[in-house]
């Protein structure tokens, strides 16, 4: 039998491949992966997904200025006082103002007799 002899080109050549497939295998597992820091060994990507993701981008920063000024008008809503005119108080002051019994049931759309309570309470007031 013959010995198998090994030549110091031949081992380098091996290990030079053992390596250059390990680094491949390297770069292939950080790329699928997406571990950060890792971006400087690929090119960043280009072309329609990137300007689909910008200008999502853009639309969400848009969207947040409207929710803001939103938000500040239902602010200023809320902390506006709420006036209401309920039937009652419009009878009260038509009643001050001198108005019959009749015209303030018309006019307000309550009872002739709750009408007649508030014109009867009021002119009293009034004197």
């Amino acid at each position: 039998m013959e010995a198998l002899v090994i030549t110091w080109r031949e081992l380098l050549c091996v290990v030079i491949a053992v390596l250059v497939i390990y680094v491949v295998e390297l770069l292939l597992v950080l790329r699928w992966s997406g571990v950060r820091g890792a971006s400087w060994l690929f090119k960043p990507k280009t072309g329609p997904e990137t300007a689909s993701n910008e200008g999502l981008l853009q639309e969400v920063c848009d969207l947040r200025r409207q929710v803001t000024r939103l938000q500040g008008e239902v602010d200023r809503f809320q902390s506006a006082p709420v006036v209401t005119v309920s039937p009652y108080n419009l009878a009260i002051q038509m009643a001050r103002q001198g108005a019959g019994a009749g015209e303030v049931a018309s006019g307000c759309g309550i009872s002739r007799g709750e009408a007649e309570l508030i014109v009867a309470l009021y002119r009293k007031l009034r004197i």
